[in-house]
């Protein structure tokens, strides 16, 4: 799985936040955040990356052009070659400058640019697409909303995943309701999303939100472990997500409504809130600069 391809002829190069790899074996396509110099956070260059780049997956009817022959993709994958991080979440040092500057139209287009990105994914490119989350380092408020968007997560043990927000007083609003509520139940979505409680994979497995648990250092080998037992059963579990779709859909509109209303909650925000968001603006520089003493993972190579 080591093969790098373009995806209908658009070079990966074109992204500097991402990395694209077609593993032909499994009909695979990894979609790779790639922060290599900055905080690993959706920033707006990052967020418009994606959105371009699963419009193209999306307009393609998921076939992709590999060693001269057209490839149909079967799973979608998304993951980081950050070491120990997934995603750390929105960028809050953007948001505390925005609503310092009562700011609310860019607020908006933020929060409707992170949206645009996950309705993408929750609809499967509007095709037939089994979508996989691989978390092998921490995954913190939108990072983690964005492993939610996929049919199945993976993550290896050790890693935490939470909603922070709550701590300076706002909650994650670009589809955490929606998508652990849809999951595990009302209850245990305000549980997680009030608490402000960073949970390891295990527990998080527990309680129904990881799918499939690995151990540190072996999340690719689970990974290629599932998609083999999973070939022999694709086209059932393909139908259940159709159904579950038409069961309880996640719309567009609904994620718009609640953009709104954090919108709303974010410019009531206090001085006091704002410089606990400073001070959470610090930890993710820290956590990322210790990021980087970490050796790159294997599948970054």
């Amino acid at each position: 799985m080591e093969k790098i391809t373009d995806l209908n002829g658009m070079l990966t190069t074109k992204y500097s936040q991402l990395r694209t790899r077609f593993d032909p074996d499994f009909r695979a396509m990894w979609i790779l955040f790639n922060q290599k110099n900055d905080i690993p956070c959706f920033n707006k260059v990052m967020l418009a990356e994606i959105y371009a780049l699963q419009e193209l997956i999306r307009k393609s009817n998921g076939y992709i052009d590999y060693d001269g022959r057209k490839e149909k993709i079967a799973y979608s994958i998304v993951g980081s070659i950050t070491p120990g991080i997934f995603n750390l979440g929105g960028q809050l040092g953007l948001f505390n400058q925005l609503i310092r500057n009562r700011d609310q139209q860019n607020l908006k287009h933020y929060a409707e640019a992170c949206i645009d990105v996950i309705a993408q994914r929750i609809n499967h490119y509007e095709f037939d697409v089994v979508t996989i989350s691989l978390i092998q380092g921490d995954a913190l408020g939108g990072g983690f909303e964005a492993a939610l968007t996929s049919d199945v997560l993976i993550a290896e043990r050790n890693c935490l995943m939470g909603f922070p927000e709550i701590l300076f007083n706002l909650f994650p609003g670009m589809g955490a309701y929606s998508l652990v509520a849809r999951k595990i139940g009302t209850y245990l979505a305000e549980k997680i999303i009030l608490g402000g409680k960073m949970y390891k994979a295990e527990e998080l497995f527990e309680m129904g939100l990881v799918d499939v648990l690995a151990d540190e250092g072996a999340g690719e080998q689970v990974l290629q472990d599932y998609l083999r037992k999973q070939e022999r059963r694709s086209n059932g579990f393909q139908a259940i997500q159709r159904v579950r779709q038409r069961f309880n859909p996640v719309t567009y509109q609904e994620l718009l409504d609640i953009t709104e209303i954090w919108v709303e909650s974010a410019l009531k925000l206090t001085e006091k809130d704002l410089k606990i968001m400073d001070r959470l603006v610090r930890s993710q520089e820290r956590h990322f600069i210790q990021s980087q003493e970490v050796p790159q993972q294997l599948h970054a190579a």
